[in-house]
Protein backbone atom coordinates (compact mmCIF):
# COMPACT_ATOMS: atom_id res chain seq x y z
CA UNK A 1 0.00 0.00 0.00
CA UNK A 2 1.13 3.26 -1.32
CA UNK A 3 1.68 6.37 1.43
CA UNK A 4 -0.53 8.00 0.17
CA UNK A 5 -3.12 5.20 0.33
CA UNK A 6 -2.21 4.77 4.08
CA UNK A 7 -2.69 8.65 4.69
CA UNK A 8 -6.27 8.08 3.33
CA UNK A 9 -6.94 4.67 5.53
CA UNK A 10 -6.16 6.81 8.20
CA UNK A 11 -8.64 9.50 7.26
CA UNK A 12 -11.86 7.27 6.17
CA UNK A 13 -11.27 3.37 6.96
CA UNK A 14 -11.56 1.41 3.67
CA UNK A 15 -14.97 -0.46 2.66
CA UNK A 16 -15.52 -4.01 3.22
CA UNK A 17 -15.38 -5.01 0.12
CA UNK A 18 -12.52 -4.57 -2.52
CA UNK A 19 -13.54 -3.29 -6.16
CA UNK A 20 -12.58 -5.51 -8.73
CA UNK A 21 -11.58 -4.75 -11.86
CA UNK A 22 -10.66 -5.87 -15.32
CA UNK A 23 -7.77 -3.44 -16.25
CA UNK A 24 -6.26 -4.45 -18.99
CA UNK A 25 -10.24 -4.30 -20.31
CA UNK A 26 -10.06 -0.61 -19.00
CA UNK A 27 -6.64 0.39 -20.48
CA UNK A 28 -8.04 -0.89 -23.58
CA UNK A 29 -10.73 0.82 -23.71
CA UNK A 30 -8.93 4.33 -22.39
CA UNK A 31 -5.84 3.88 -24.69
CA UNK A 32 -3.70 4.32 -22.03
CA UNK A 33 -2.10 2.22 -18.99
CA UNK A 34 -3.30 4.08 -15.80
CA UNK A 35 -1.44 4.65 -13.03
CA UNK A 36 -0.71 1.77 -10.28
CA UNK A 37 -1.63 4.35 -7.65
CA UNK A 38 -5.23 5.07 -8.68
CA UNK A 39 -5.77 1.20 -9.69
CA UNK A 40 -5.18 0.93 -6.13
CA UNK A 41 -7.44 3.62 -4.79
CA UNK A 42 -9.86 1.92 -6.52
CA UNK A 43 -9.70 -1.16 -5.60
CA UNK A 44 -9.80 -0.12 -1.69
CA UNK A 45 -12.31 2.77 -2.56
CA UNK A 46 -13.89 2.28 -5.50
CA UNK A 47 -15.67 5.51 -7.11
CA UNK A 48 -16.01 7.85 -4.18
CA UNK A 49 -17.14 10.96 -2.57
CA UNK A 50 -14.71 12.38 -0.13
CA UNK A 51 -16.25 15.59 2.38
CA UNK A 52 -18.95 15.68 0.59
CA UNK A 53 -17.30 17.51 -2.77
CA UNK A 54 -15.09 15.74 -4.48
CA UNK A 55 -15.80 12.75 -6.42
CA UNK A 56 -12.77 10.36 -7.66
CA UNK A 57 -13.95 8.65 -11.11
CA UNK A 58 -14.26 4.55 -11.13
CA UNK A 59 -13.88 2.67 -14.66
CA UNK A 60 -17.98 0.69 -14.74
CA UNK A 61 -18.91 3.06 -11.48
CA UNK A 62 -21.98 1.57 -9.76
CA UNK A 63 -22.71 5.19 -9.94
CA UNK A 64 -22.74 5.51 -13.73
CA UNK A 65 -22.67 9.64 -13.43
CA UNK A 66 -19.34 8.55 -12.47
CA UNK A 67 -17.97 6.42 -14.80
CA UNK A 68 -14.27 7.61 -15.71
CA UNK A 69 -14.14 5.78 -19.38
CA UNK A 70 -17.47 8.25 -20.28
CA UNK A 71 -15.68 11.08 -18.64
CA UNK A 72 -12.55 10.62 -20.26
CA UNK A 73 -14.38 10.44 -23.39
CA UNK A 74 -17.05 13.24 -22.67
CA UNK A 75 -14.28 15.67 -21.52
CA UNK A 76 -11.69 15.10 -24.38
CA UNK A 77 -14.54 16.41 -27.17
CA UNK A 78 -15.11 19.19 -24.73
CA UNK A 79 -11.73 20.03 -24.30
CA UNK A 80 -10.99 20.23 -28.02
CA UNK A 81 -14.18 21.96 -28.80
CA UNK A 82 -13.09 24.31 -25.84
CA UNK A 83 -9.57 25.55 -26.83
CA UNK A 84 -10.69 26.08 -30.42
CA UNK A 85 -11.93 29.73 -28.53
CA UNK A 86 -9.44 29.29 -25.26
CA UNK A 87 -5.93 28.82 -24.78
CA UNK A 88 -4.43 25.78 -23.93
CA UNK A 89 -2.39 25.35 -20.24
CA UNK A 90 1.03 26.04 -21.22
CA UNK A 91 1.79 22.16 -19.71
CA UNK A 92 -0.20 20.95 -22.55
CA UNK A 93 2.01 22.54 -25.35
CA UNK A 94 4.12 20.02 -25.47
CA UNK A 95 3.42 17.81 -29.02
CA UNK A 96 1.06 14.87 -27.59
CA UNK A 97 0.21 16.52 -24.24
CA UNK A 98 -3.04 15.41 -22.79
CA UNK A 99 -5.42 15.62 -19.59
CA UNK A 100 -7.79 12.47 -18.51
CA UNK A 101 -9.83 13.09 -15.93
CA UNK A 102 -9.53 11.32 -12.95
CA UNK A 103 -12.26 13.23 -10.49
CA UNK A 104 -14.76 16.19 -10.00
CA UNK A 105 -16.64 18.16 -7.72
CA UNK A 106 -20.17 19.13 -6.80
CA UNK A 107 -19.06 22.65 -8.31
CA UNK A 108 -18.07 21.01 -11.61
CA UNK A 109 -14.35 21.54 -10.95
CA UNK A 110 -12.25 19.04 -13.00
CA UNK A 111 -9.13 17.15 -11.82
CA UNK A 112 -7.23 15.77 -14.28
CA UNK A 113 -3.85 13.52 -14.92
CA UNK A 114 -1.38 14.96 -16.79
CA UNK A 115 0.06 12.65 -19.48
CA UNK A 116 3.02 13.47 -21.16
CA UNK A 117 4.93 11.79 -24.23
CA UNK A 118 7.73 9.80 -22.87
CA UNK A 119 6.08 9.57 -19.07
CA UNK A 120 4.81 6.45 -17.57
CA UNK A 121 1.18 6.83 -15.96
CA UNK A 122 3.10 6.74 -12.57
CA UNK A 123 5.34 9.61 -13.07
CA UNK A 124 1.70 11.66 -14.21
CA UNK A 125 0.53 14.39 -12.08
CA UNK A 126 -2.37 16.42 -11.59
CA UNK A 127 -4.13 19.33 -13.17
CA UNK A 128 -7.25 21.06 -12.16
CA UNK A 129 -9.30 22.71 -13.97
CA UNK A 130 -12.07 25.49 -12.62
CA UNK A 131 -16.06 24.86 -13.80
CA UNK A 132 -16.61 26.90 -16.27
CA UNK A 133 -13.85 29.03 -17.28
CA UNK A 134 -10.30 28.73 -18.09
CA UNK A 135 -8.17 29.01 -14.39
CA UNK A 136 -5.57 25.49 -14.39
CA UNK A 137 -3.35 24.63 -11.46
CA UNK A 138 -0.44 21.98 -11.87
CA UNK A 139 0.65 20.33 -8.88
CA UNK A 140 3.63 17.99 -8.92
CA UNK A 141 1.92 15.21 -7.50
CA UNK A 142 -0.21 11.52 -8.01
CA UNK A 143 -3.94 11.53 -7.55
CA UNK A 144 -3.40 9.51 -4.72
CA UNK A 145 -0.78 12.16 -3.14
CA UNK A 146 -3.23 14.86 -4.28
CA UNK A 147 -5.61 13.75 -2.28
CA UNK A 148 -3.93 12.55 0.60
CA UNK A 149 -2.54 15.76 1.00
CA UNK A 150 -5.58 17.64 0.28
CA UNK A 151 -7.70 16.24 3.19
CA UNK A 152 -4.83 16.35 5.18
CA UNK A 153 -4.16 19.82 4.34
CA UNK A 154 -1.09 20.38 3.53
CA UNK A 155 -1.95 21.07 -0.01
CA UNK A 156 -4.09 23.68 -1.33
CA UNK A 157 -6.10 24.65 -4.57
CA UNK A 158 -6.85 28.07 -5.18
CA UNK A 159 -9.53 26.74 -7.93
CA UNK A 160 -11.51 24.56 -5.51
CA UNK A 161 -13.88 25.31 -2.89
CA UNK A 162 -12.46 27.10 0.25
CA UNK A 163 -14.80 24.51 2.36
CA UNK A 164 -12.71 21.69 0.92
CA UNK A 165 -11.87 20.15 2.84
CA UNK A 166 -13.87 19.78 5.93
CA UNK A 167 -12.70 19.66 9.77
CA UNK A 168 -13.74 16.33 10.05
CA UNK A 169 -13.89 13.94 6.89
CA UNK A 170 -16.91 12.26 5.00
CA UNK A 171 -16.37 9.44 3.23
CA UNK A 172 -19.02 7.40 0.89
CA UNK A 173 -18.27 5.00 -1.89
CA UNK A 174 -20.51 5.24 -4.49
CA UNK A 175 -23.43 3.02 -5.69
CA UNK A 176 -25.88 2.39 -8.18
CA UNK A 177 -28.17 5.41 -8.01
Amino acid sequence: MSNALTRLSEIAPAPSEPRRKDWDEVERNLGVELPADYKELIHVYGGSNWDDYLYVLEPGCPNENYDLIEWAKNQAEDLEDLWEFEKKPAELEVEGSRVIPWATTDNGECLYWLVRPGLESNQWTVMVNEARGDRWEHFSVSCTQFLAASLGGELQSNILSSLFPRATHEFRQLGAV
